[in-house]
């Protein structure tokens, strides 16, 4: 056998990033071109089971169909595919000249080409999701938790339209993506759980089974039980494809989610705002003509990354389209799914490894808050004299923050000499007045809600125990 040069490989995720990344081969288990015909040739020998339990073959040929599933390998069958003109029938062929007489014609045995490869695809992208996906996705989450409780107290200025806002915590604005993960994790979890297989035959009608079944429904039912699979409510030749849509939805919009983390965190390392940081390897090289730099390489690779298959979620939504019983305008286009999820493997495990070494800079934050931390106060003075009855209170602030930049005096200063407030604050509790006086103190419940967002998540998703 000739073994082929991996940088004779066209896609990046074959020669890049298999190279890259040391998770790279546990993925090749579920989504390579030997999974996919290794799960094909489960589906075939589940088949052979069932009608060995239903009494139309002997035992000895439904094991006679588990030793030679073991044998195939995908060179044969693209082999004899070169003479098939056929991917399923090359499969049947090479299974068929590894048995007896006796147990070639139970080789499927009634059933058509997308009975097996529906099956076969839906089996191992849910096995996938959950050996694989979710567990990946979770270390994430758990990371992105344990940010946001280490700086939960952590001042940090909020931001809205790319301008200074109020307050919040650091540990605060990493919860939002807690949040966000942890119900995509949910999503793509259930989804998963709901990929159906099916056992129907050449139009969804179980003609050829029917001949041999008088409950074809209940000889499907036996044939994806091997397999620890359902089947949907109806079929043609193929399963539903809102299935598979679906599930492929909940991975996209969790890679925006990703994207969205990414894109926080690359802005948040401008030169000019520098609130965090990627760590750098001792040799590790930023720019190739500018030495100083250390470009955020990780995020922007995340977010590039999103930008390559997201789109693709639009050729899984035409692919609902299929013309009566079955047409083949999703044939090329279903095979480059495991791509997609290979692409959201890979951002996620370069996100656990990049957050795991995220580096505040408490400096900057703090440099950051105090630019606007004299205005701060404005939003809680105008609400709190609206709430004490002060017929303009939303003018009267704008036109004190005007004073104080004028003045070039601190507003919450000015705001307990002018005349004006003077029996408003007199009217303030204690509480009120130290908030206006000590911006940074107003966060509002940041650090509580953070906590109460990863608490949430941690049973949610069943963290500690």
């Amino acid at each position: 056998m000739t073994i082929r040069d991996i940088f004779e490989n066209i896609s990046p995720l074959d020669h890049r990033y298999s190279l890259r990344e040391e998770e790279f081969k546990e993925y090749g288990k579920f989504l390579s071109e030997w999974a996919k015909i290794d799960y094909q040739a489960a589906v075939e020998v589940a088949l052979v089971k069932a009608l060995a339990k239903n009494g139309i073959c002997s035992s000895e040929v439904a094991q006679e169909l588990v030793d030679a599933a073991e044998q195939i390998t995908p060179q044969e069958v693209y082999q004899e595919e070169k003479k098939t003109k056929h991917n399923i029938r090359a499969l049947v062929n090479c299974l068929q000249r590894k048995v007896s007489e006796k147990a070639k014609p139970y080789v499927h045995f009634t059933t058509t080409s997308f009975d097996i490869v529906d099956t076969a695809n839906s089996l191992r992208y849910k096995e996938c999701m959950a050996e694989l996906i979710v567990p990946t996705l979770l270390e994430l989450e758990e990371v992105l938790m344990e940010i946001a409780m280490r700086e939960k107290e952590t001042i940090q200025v909020g931001r809205t339209h790319g301008q200074h806002a109020v307050p919040i915590t650091f540990g605060f604005a990493v919860a939002e993506y807690v949040s966000r993960l942890g119900n995509r994790i949910e999503v793509v979890n259930k989804t998963g759980q709901q990929l159906k297989g099916k056992i129907a035959g050449a139009v969804g009608a179980y003609n050829a089974s029917h001949l041999f079944f008088a409950d074809p429904e209940k000889f499907e039912s036996d044939v994806l039980a091997e397999l620890g699979m359902e089947a949907g409510t109806h079929s043609t030749q193929i399963v539903e494809p809102e299935y598979i849509a679906d599930f492929v939805h909940a991975l996209t919009s969790c890679f925006g989610v990703l994207a969205s983390f990414s894109d926080d965190m690359r802005h948040l390392q401008r030169s000019e705002i520098g609130e965090v940081g990627e760590h750098f390897a001792k040799d590790q090289v930023g720019s190739s003509t500018m030495p100083h730099k250390r470009n955020p390489i990780n995020y922007e690779n995340v977010k590039s990354l999103w930008k390559q298959f997201m789109p693709r979620m639009v050729t899984v939504y035409q692919d609902q389209l299929s013309e009566h019983q079955r047409d083949l305008t999703n044939s090329a286009s279903s095979r480059f799914i495991p791509e997609i999820i290979v692409g959201l493997l890979s951002a996620t495990n370069r996100l656990i490894r990049v957050c795991k070494k995220l580096v505040v800079d408490y400096d900057n934050l703090e440099k950051n808050f105090a630019q606007n931390k004299e205005m701060v106060v404005a939003e809680p003075l105008y609400i709190l004299l609206a709430s004490l009855g002060h017929p303009d209170a939303h003018e009267a602030v704008r036109k004190l923050t005007l004073e104080a930049q004028q003045k070039e005096q601190p507003l919450r200063e000015l705001i307990q000499t002018e005349p004006e407030l003077e029996s408003y604050w007199e009217e303030l509790s204690e509480k009120q007045k130290e908030l206006l006086i000590n911006p940074e103190k107003y966060t509002g419940i940041s650090a509580k809600k953070t906590e109460q967002v990863v608490a949430y998540w941690e049973e949610r998703l069943g963290f500690g125990g």
